[in-house]
């Protein structure tokens, strides 16, 4: 389309009286049989009778009632046509609606468009307006009309009743039609007002001026920028466009990307002698801003200053705008300096463009100084400026700042768009901050502001590995509570998470929950009960929920076999697990390579060697993708057996076939080489596992602690025990243990005993096996006394005193007669 190079008519044509009515087809209202006869006798008594109801100056019902069982809607039709201005508008409108409500009479449109013209005629548009709104919403009954074209039925009607009034009023009648359905009818789309404004141009008539700018700025407003480019050139065949419809054109030109168009246009338009104001400059420099043509922008800026037009807040506002899209910050200040000695304040789209700016360059600190100058000057930061700023936090990880804007958002009743508060939310869990997502999650759900599921589930699965879960399950109850409850995915993961957690009653309590409500339990949801159960030792409680899920439908998988398996292996059911194994291999699903991990650990703590290795050939003539934990379950039991050497090799292997080593690998090592007394070859392993890359764990440096300890060696024991701790890593319970027994060997009861106390400083709570090992220190030591005042210390701590307990104490309190006699 080329709107520069139209043809602009100074005179409208005159249309000359389209004086055929519309074409009648038969009423489909059946005829009503009536004992009263008419009040008329002939056609011409008949046009005197409606005239006189019509023309009255208020409706006579009684009249009325005897007229309507007698007409037709197109005896009316040609009647009220014949009548025309004669008639009372008001009057008519009454009767209108009297027959409709009344008599379900079904008026043509034609007559509909008379009344139409009428009201219009006679200055009541507000009256004329509301029929047309009701006539288009299908409110009134009309006879025999396609709903699809209505619009254009309407339009021709209107079109050929020039007969009825002046051309003035004919033409309101048309702005009236194309104003309501740009306005009432948008979920129409601009379709219907478009068709109109067509028709009436191919007929050689168009709308008013103002009603062609109506719709010009409507199309604009509405984004269809294409359409009023289309609008503008038919219209420009036969209205002479003013400053308005120039501007609602550039303004779509550039809207619409089309900058040089818009540009061409302008100078057209001083070309055809029509000035620019300042909302066409406005429209095309903020055009150029956004196109990053700040050179062109501001020539337009100094020729409009030159042509009488002032620069206004709009103005300096798309140039700012635009500097700062270019980071142009040092000649921003030059403008806004410009912009208030012109008498122009920056208002809050400026001052949120600044901030916006500032925060994309990552300067937050002077996003920062801008919103205080924003309050200094009494104008009150907006949710766009705390949500750009937001943004700028999340952006830079400034997560207290962050915090600090999400609260101020929701806590000042701002306009809340979830998208984005949760996206924050989303952010916070990725940096940890379960705890602050949750805070916030909460206060969204107060405002009934749900996330969506894949965030709740990130959040349930944070704040169960975070500890909180607590948290996680007052989120998935208040979740309920709203109506809204968890998805499935959700569900599962919470359960999952108390069941690692070893709180099996809170995840029952919550599968409860969801069952009396309707809500659907998995396969997933039966695993991490039973998960949870095994994990506690309660292996019967994990067979009733594998009968359960059966008769609920639900098959057991092989993730359900492994988890039974390893119950069944670490209550040292060795074997019920064969038998299960056995079960399944004939009938269940495909045994994996953690089905055989399972059952080789349970061999290792069976101590059947012999069977870890049958299983782990077995794996290889399957050829079966091997990982870590067969390796590790392996080379474990080797050590386990003394013979080291094969270990050694079996990591070899692993190596070779790209499976790399870890921390257990070499804690096995380690603990192998140290039973058989190769203790400085352990400590070799420690300095090779740095080599390589990796971080020896307190379990590798207590398996080597222990080494030295049985070897009497304290003093290398004790030196590594520091070198553990250069490292950053922190003694355990065992380590504590291995090193108080290592004295307690040795007679040093004062050492050991100031160990006990070190590691109760330290947050590490002794066991059983802790507190026997110091007992058989002292008892060792003769120390009779102290050894029953550890015991009565087990006793204060809830401790029970076990077997190995009394028979150490048996022993030592025996040692001495047997010294003597020796």
């Amino acid at each position: 389309m080329h709107l520069t190079r139209f043809k602009i008519n100074k005179t409208i044509p005159v249309l000359f009286p389209f004086s055929r009515r519309l074409a009648c087809v038969s009423s489909t209202q059946p005829h009503k049989e009536h004992h009263q006869d008419p009040p008329w006798q002939s056609q011409d008594q008949l046009h005197l009778w409606v005239s006189s109801v019509l023309s009255n100056s208020s409706l006579d019902s009684s009249k009325c009632s005897a007229l309507l069982p007698h007409l037709s809607p197109f005896q009316f039709d040609q009647l009220f046509f014949s009548i025309g201005l004669k008639a009372n508008p008001m009057t008519c409108l009454n009767f209108f609606y009297f027959a409709s409500d009344s008599f379900k009479f079904r008026f043509t449109i034609h007559s509909y468009c008379i009344l139409i013209l009428l009201l219009v005629h006679s200055k009541f548009l507000p009256p004329a307006r509301l029929l047309l709104i009701r006539l288009i919403d299908g409110n009134l009954p009309v006879l025999n009309s396609d709903f699809k074209k209505f619009h254009i039925e309407i339009a021709n009607a209107l079109f050929g009743l020039t007969s009825v009034v002046g051309r003035f009023e004919w033409t309101q009648a048309f702005d009236l039609l194309i104003h309501v359905y740009s306005t009432q009818f948008r979920n129409l789309g601009f379709g219907c007002a478009i068709d109109v404004f067509y028709l009436l141009a191919r007929k050689g008539t168009f709308p008013s001026l103002k009603t062609c700018n109506f719709l010009l700025s409507s199309l604009v407003k509405a984004n269809e920028f294409e359409k009023c480019c289309e609008v503008f050139q038919v219209m420009s065949e036969g209205v002479c466009p003013d400053v308005f419809s120039f501007t609602n054109v550039i303004n779509a030109l550039c809207k619409g990307g089309k900058m040089e168009k818009a540009t061409e246009l302008f100078m057209k338009m001083e070309k055809l002698g029509i000035s620019p104001n300042v909302v066409t400059y406005n429209c095309i420099i903020n055009g150029l801003c956004q196109n990053g043509r700040l050179d062109h922008a501001f020539e337009l800026k100094e020729k409009m200053t030159i042509e009488g037009v002032q620069p206004n807040l709009k103005t300096y506002g798309a140039l700012v705008n635009g500097l700062i899209k270019l980071k142009c910050f040092d000649k921003v200040n030059h403008i806004l300096d410009e912009m208030i000695g012109a008498g122009f304040y920056p208002n809050v789209v400026v001052f949120n463009n600044l901030i916006d700016g500032y925060c994309k360059m990552g300067n937050i600190k002077e996003a920062l100084r801008i919103k205080d100058v924003m309050i200094s000057k009494n104008i009150t930061p907006t949710s766009v400026t705390l949500y750009t700023l937001l943004q700028g936090f999340c952006k830079s990880d400034q997560i207290e700042q962050a915090e600090n804007a999400l609260e101020e958002i929701l806590s000042n009743g701002l306009s809340i768009h979830p998208d984005k508060c949760y996206s924050v939310v989303h952010w916070l869990c990725k940096k940890f901050r379960y705890h602050s997502a949750f805070r916030f999650t909460k206060m969204m759900l107060s405002r009934n502001f749900r996330p969506s599921d894949p965030l709740l589930t990130i959040l349930v699965c944070g704040l169960c590995k975070d500890g909180k879960h607590l948290e996680a399950t007052e989120l998935w109850f208040r979740l309920l509570e709203k109506g809204s409850p968890a998805s499935k995915v959700t569900s599962n993961a919470l359960i999952h998470g108390l069941c690692e957690a070893g709180n099996l009653p809170e995840a029952s309590r919550i599968v409860k929950e969801m069952l009396e409500r309707g809500l659907p339990l998995d396969r997933i949801t039966y695993n991490a009960l039973i998960l949870g159960f095994c994990k506690e030792g309660k292996v019967e409680g994990c067979f009733r929920l594998k009968e359960e899920m059966t008769k609920r439908g639900i098959q057991p998988d092989i993730y359900t076999y492994n988890f039974l398996l390893r119950g069944l292996c670490n209550a040292g059911k060795l074997d019920d697990a064969i038998k299960l194994w056995d079960e399944f291999k004939a009938s269940g699903p495909i045994s994996n390579v953690h089905t055989y991990g399972v059952m080789m650990d349970g061999y290792c703590k069976a101590n059947r060697i012999e069977d870890v290795e049958n299983l782990f050939n077995e794996l290889l003539s399957k050829k079966m993708e091997l990982n870590s934990i067969v390796y590790n379950i392996i080379i474990r039991a080797h050590c386990q057996n003394g013979n080291v050497a094969a270990a050694l090799q079996l990591r070899e292997n692993m190596k070779s076939k790209g499976i790399l080593p870890n921390c257990a690998t070499y804690s096995s090592l380690i603990h192998g080489m140290c039973d058989i007394g190769l203790v400085e070859d352990a400590k070799h392993l420690i300095d090779e596992m740095r080599k390589e890359g990796f971080v020896p764990n307190v379990v590798c440096y207590t398996a080597l602690i222990g080494g030295y300890c049985k070897l009497g060696q304290m003093d290398t024991a004790e030196s590594t025990w520091l070198e553990m701790i250069s490292f950053n890593i922190h003694p355990n319970k065992f380590t504590y243990t291995v090193m108080i027994d290592g004295y307690g060997k040795l007679g040093n009861m004062e050492k050991a005993y100031n160990l006990l106390t070190k590691m109760k400083e330290s947050g590490i709570v002794p066991d059983v096996v802790t507190y026997n090992v110091l007992t058989n220190g002292f008892c060792k030591a003769n120390d009779m006394d102290n050894a029953f005042k550890v015991c009565d210390q087990m006793a204060t701590e809830g401790l029970s005193v076990d077997e190995i307990t009394y028979t150490t104490l048996v022993h030592g309190w025996n040692r001495p007669t047997i010294t003597g006699q020796d």
